[in-house]
């Protein structure tokens, strides 16, 4: 069996945190330089599709939505949000580290189908948080999958966006009848009970991570 190459290098901002890009043939791989776990692995996104068809099901209707996906990682849940929204559909993806989205333009672009490409997409380089902090009624739906969860492993400046702080600057971000997504590769109850004391309606979905029926279970919570 061919072996994994390493094929780009990437330090997440504030921590310092080193990415490593890799890939054998047609698969590709994430992992933090010094560990043996894969953050993401191109063959394995059935819980990143999850994410954005579940909320952007919600907004089917919905005249010229606007849809915020925090975290770009491998392309697979802007492609599933673009698969699922109309014509008039805008999805503007924040993305903290430069490099990953050279990444999803290059070689790796390959694995879910160039979404960048869509005139639909564009990107906002930085962290999701700044959008958040400054948004009022701006988008239908938020997606945001920009750690392992509620618990923080890449960076702990993303803990914020659990934080009570933070849902209520997502909530605040909302547009009327829009619909808050946070991807997490567990389920953690104290997280479904601060979304409810914000005033949120919350549904906690377990979703696959390979396909219906096959790989982890990873949770989804739509709230709104």
């Amino acid at each position: 069996m061919a072996r994994f190459n390493e094929i780009g290098t990437a330090t997440i901002p504030g921590k310092g945190t080193q990415l490593r890009l890799l890939q054998r043939n047609d698969e590709f791989s994430i992992k933090i330089a010094g560990t043996t776990g894969e953050l993401m692995n191109s063959r394995i996104h059935g819980s990143e599709d999850a994410l954005a068809t579940l909320a952007c099901e919600r907004i089917n209707g919905q005249p010229e939505p606007r849809v915020l996906i925090g975290g770009l990682g491998m392309g697979f849940t802007l492609a599933a949000a673009l698969s699922a929204l109309a014509e008039d559909a805008r999805v503007t993806v924040a993305e903290l580290v430069p490099e990953v989205e050279a990444w999803n333009r290059g070689p790796l672009g390959a694995a879910a189908g160039y979404p960048l490409n869509d005139s639909r997409a564009s990107v906002h380089l930085g962290d999701v948080a700044e959008l958040l902090r400054d948004g009022d009624g701006d988008w239908d739906a938020i997606l945001l999958d920009v750690d392992n969860g509620p618990e923080g492993l890449t960076r702990k400046e993303n803990n914020w966006i659990y934080s009570p702080a933070g849902i209520a600057a997502a909530q605040k971000s909302l547009r009327p009848d829009g619909i808050l997504a946070y991807w997490s590769a567990g389920p953690e109850h104290a997280f479904t009970e601060r979304l409810r004391r914000a005033g949120f309606a919350v549904e906690p979905v377990t979703v696959r991570a390979l396909r219906p029926g096959k790989g982890a279970r990873h949770v989804i919570w739509l709230a709104w």
